[in-house]
C-alpha cells in the first residue's frame, strides 16, 4: 500500500521513526512529504496539504500526519474533498479501528506530544491493518459527508 506521511517539527522525530516502521516492518511503500529537517518555527499546513492532495488522487493510497495535538492537521486535511482524517493522540485503541471500520478514514493524524512511540506504532499498525466494513448504514453516512 503506498503510505504518504508528513509533519511540522513538534512530530518531526516520531515521524522519523514511524516511517521506517511502516516501511521496513509493515512493508509499504512511503512518500515522506516533510518537514525534512527539525525547524521549530515550520507551519503544518503545506505538509499536511501535500498528504491530502495524494490520498485524494488515489483511492487505494493511506495518509499519516503527525503534529503536537494532530486537532490542527486533521483540520487541514479534512479540507480537501475525498479526505477523511481522524485523530488519534491517546485512550482506548478502538478508536483507531472505528476510524477504519466506520469511516473508512483514509488519513490519521497523530497527536505526537502525546503518544508514546509504542502506542503510535500500535496506532499505525492497526488502523493500516483494519477494512472498512462496507456496511450499508456506514457507506450511506461516507456518502452523506462527502456530498457536504
Amino acid at each position: 500500500m503506498n503510505i504518504h506521511i508528513a509533519t511540522d517539527h513538534a512530530g518531526f522525530a516520531l515521524k522519523e521513526t514511524l516511517l521506517a516502521y511502516v516501511r521496513d516492518e509493515l512493508g509499504h511503500t512511503v512518500h515522506d512529504h516533510g518537514a525534512y529537517a527539525y525547524d521549530e518555527h515550520d507551519d503544518y499546513p503545506p505538509f499536511m496539504a501535500a498528504v491530502a492532495q495524494e490520498v485524494a488522487k488515489d483511492a487505494s493510497a493511506r495518509g499519516i500526519i503527525l503534529g503536537g495535538s494532530g486537532q490542527g492537521e486533521a483540520m487541514v486535511a479534512n479540507r480537501t474533498r475525498g479526505v477523511r482524517a481522524a485523530v488519534y493522540y491517546g485512550g482506548p485503541f478502538d478508536i483507531v479501528r472505528l476510524s477504519r471500520e466506520h469511516n473508512d478514514a483514509n488519513i490519521l493524524s497523530l497527536g505526537a506530544r502525546f503518544l508514546s512511540e509504542e502506542d503510535a506504532k500500535t496506532a499505525v499498525r492497526m488502523w493500516l491493518g483494519t477494512d472498512f466494513s462496507h456496511e450499508e448504514r456506514h457507506r450511506r453516512r461516507i456518502a452523506q459527508i462527502d456530498a457536504v
